[in-house]
């Protein structure tokens, strides 16, 4: 059902059916843990490495040039971690999130799913089927995203011209709650596109961009609160953190708070991205199945997106010239 006509509820997900998912899909979130605090403790381990080659090199100098030489090493080999992760996101995107947004909707669509590590082998087909090589796939999750910025820049651009007192100064933390409303809404796009059973993917986010844009009012509220529960959850882990990540920074050569403080972050991250993440990805993937329930993209909004983004003209270009494999595109 379209936004105009839907009743009016302060949520438009179930907590409990959220929870649900997160039970029945445990082997994945297993996954997650394994993937997520690995990453943690490579970076760990390598800034450790590095702040200990530093501490070496230092002892060769006075006291300021080995505390200079030990932060440099440990940046270095965070830095380096940091960039062998990054070199392999897409591959993360593929197997870790789309897998997981893949059973969560067949689970809301009532489909039976395998158990155990069958569910993640199971998963990995529906993304193969849906999106083909882990390349295509990060190639669309960036157009997505890059259309997404768009909708979000329309609606701070209305803000901003509404006549509303102190608005200007309202505006910085709108737009910063806007970048975090708006963090998970691509991957309830790629749910869009697993569950239509499209096999032309790239058309299937091109649709759902628009639904998404003509329901984004019901979208923003529901992420609102999402947001809010998701940033206090990831609050509480990152004091819980400090303790684990002062003795972390005792082992490592040197002393520096700020240290145990980015190890914290470091930790609540990967707490965030394994366990409070795909909880908030089960309750928009509510949302947007229930507030376009019966609706249709509307003509009006695909041109609107056609205006305003080259992202989503670029995404529709890629839907009418997609083949199947073993095809000659058009």
């Amino acid at each position: 059902m379209s936004s105009e006509t839907r009743g009016y509820s302060m949520w438009d997900f179930s907590i409990s059916k959220a929870l649900g998912l997160m039970v029945r899909t445990a082997p994945f979130l297993l996954f997650r843990m394994a993937v997520y605090f690995g990453i943690t403790v490579a970076l760990i381990l390598m800034t450790g490495t590095g702040a200990g080659v530093g501490y070496g090199v230092g002892l060769f100098g006075d006291e300021d040039f080995q505390a200079t030489s030990t932060f440099w090493g440990g940046a270095a080999g965070f830095g380096l971690t940091s960039g062998v992760i990054f070199f392999f996101r897409d591959y993360i995107l593929y197997i870790v999130k789309a897998g997981h947004i893949a059973v969560m909707v067949e689970l809301l669509d009532g489909k039976p799913i395998p158990g155990g590590q069958g569910q993640i082998a199971y998963a990995r087909q529906v993304v193969t089927e849906r999106f083909g090589q882990a390349s295509a796939l990060f190639a669309l999750d960036v157009l997505i995203k890059g259309v997404i910025n768009v909708v979000t820049g329309l609606l701070e651009g209305l803000f901003s011209i509404l006549p509303i007192p102190g608005v200007d100064r309202i505006m910085g933390a709108l737009r910063a709650y806007l970048r975090l409303a708006v963090g998970l809404v691509d991957e309830v796009i790629l749910g869009y596109a697993i569950r239509t059973r499209s096999e032309n993917a790239w058309e299937a986010a091109h649709d759902g961009l628009v639904l998404y844009a003509q329901n984004a009012r019901p979208m923003l509220i529901n992420a609102a609160w999402l947001t809010l529960i998701t940033w206090v959850l990831a609050f509480v882990v990152f004091l819980l953190m400090l303790a684990p990540a002062a003795a972390v920074v005792w082992l490592l050569p040197g002393e520096s708070s700020a240290g145990m403080f980015i190890f914290a972050v470091v930790f609540a991250w990967a707490a965030k991205v394994a366990l409070i993440e795909p909880f908030a990805v089960a309750c928009m993937l509510q949302v947007f199945f229930k507030v376009t329930e019966g609706d249709e993209p509307k003509p009006e909004w695909k041109g609107r997106l056609m205006q305003a983004s080259d992202k989503f003209r670029q995404l529709g270009e890629r839907a009418v010239s997609y083949s199947p494999l073993g095809k000659t595109a058009p």
